[in-house]
Order: C-alpha cells, then structure tokens, then sequence
C-alpha cells in the first residue's frame, strides 16, 4: 500500500453561478521515502492538491488516504490531531513568529502533541542540527537571513516525524544562493533521514531534484508515474 493515495479527487468552488473545478478526478499515489514534485501553471490546482493531502482542506468527492487512513472521513477535530502528528508544512513565507526564537518556533508543532518538556526540547535540538542551524537557536526571525528563516521552518516541519512533508513553492521568495543551500538541504532528509516529500514549485531546477515530476494542467494530472532526472548540485554551478 502507498503511503498517500488520492482517488478520483474532484474539488470545486462556487464564484456566483459559476462552477469552478481546480481539481477534476485527480489520483496519484506516493510511496514512503519518495520525493515528488508537482509543477502547473497558478490555477492548475497545485495547491489545491496539496491542501487535502495535508488534511487543510476537504475535496468536493474522491477519497485521500495516508498511511492507511483515510482522512476525507475523519472530523474536524480529530483532522487537526492526525495532521499535527503526521504532516509537516513548509511554506514560501516561512511563517515564523516574529516574537519566538528559532528554538520556539521549532517548537510549537510539539505544543500540540503528548510529548514531555525534555523531549521537545531533544527533538527541537535534533532538527535544528538537522538543518544546520543548532547555534542559531536562540535567535529571532529578524536576525535570520532569508534561507536561514527557510531552514528554522523546515525544522518545524519535520520536528515531530511526520509520515509526509509538503512544501508550497519552498524556494519561492529566496536568492540563488539560498535556493541552492535549501535544495541541498532538502535532498538531504530525503535521502539521509528518508523524509517523504510532496514539493509544489513553479522552479524547473526545485522539481529536477525528485525522483518524480508530476504536473498538473487545468485540473488534470499528467506524467504520472513519470521519473525525474535528479539534478546534482555543484558549488560551482
């Protein structure tokens, strides 16, 4: 079984009379460890995709199950337990608050899940070290670089294990330089730690670091199953 199945997925919205569908009878699945990137022109229902798999959303009809369970059945309430325990989020903008310290924002997912005060602490202390970021702990966002805001939300996402990590357009608001480092970075947990990763980015050079390249055009989900040539990324480059 597939770590993540989406089956015939349809997601509309209404605007006045009109019927708009980002989504029209999408199925994908993806395998633990595997990393899959999904490209599309804005509008193609990137996003929307990956909402529902992160449990954020609903889809209209279809059905999406992750690690065996499928969470277009669960509640709201019990949708927000299973989707602090199982999926970490990586956003463009980071999201990082403003008043925590990278150590506190790392933090927080953790807030929500039954863990003790010490092992919080020895799992934030774990995924900064993971991204590299272990002596900048006790800084705040603003004394972060704009990759180093990058890594401290990555941390957030994979701080509490999660079966699956998505990423909105990861490398979207950052430079060259950074963009590689975060790429690098990425790779990284996948291959190192096995982090599964669903990576939503308009950047030919982000979807070229996964095993898989999806795309999806006017709600329709195409080169499915079709693998990526895994780019390599030099210093010199």
């Amino acid at each position: 079984m597939a770590l993540v199945e989406v089956i015939d997925v349809v997601k509309e919205y209404r605007k006045g009379e009109h019927v708009i569908r980002p989504l029209d009878e999408v199925s994908l699945e993806i395998e633990r460890h595997e990393f899959v990137s999904l490209m599309g022109a804005s509008g193609s229902g990137k996003s929307t995709l990956l909402n529902l798999i992160a449990g954020i959303d609903r889809p209209t009809s279809g059905e999406v199950i992750v690690n065996g369970t499928a969470i277009t059945r669960l509640s709201r309430r019990q949708l927000a337990h299973w989707r602090a325990a199982h999926i970490g989020y990586v956003f463009q903008t980071h999201n990082l608050i403003p008043v925590l310290t990278a150590f506190e924002n790392v933090e927080l997912p953790l807030l929500l899940l039954p863990f003790s005060r010490s092992e919080r602490r020895k799992r934030v202390a774990l995924a900064l070290e993971a991204v590299g970021l272990s002596d900048r702990a006790d800084h705040y966002p603003r004394q972060l670089s704009g990759g180093q805001e990058q890594r401290v939300g990555i941390a957030r996402a994979i701080v509490a294990d999660p079966l699956v990590v998505v990423a909105d357009e990861p490398t979207g608001d950052l430079d060259a330089e950074s963009t590689e480092q975060i790429l690098e970075l990425l790779m990284r947990l996948n291959t190192e730690l096995g982090t599964t990763f669903l990576v939503v980015t308009h950047d030919p050079r982000t979807a070229g670091i996964a095993q898989r390249r999806l795309r999806l055009e006017k709600g329709k989900l195409l080169d499915r199953d079709c693998p990526a040539h895994v780019a390599t990324i030099t210093e010199d480059e």
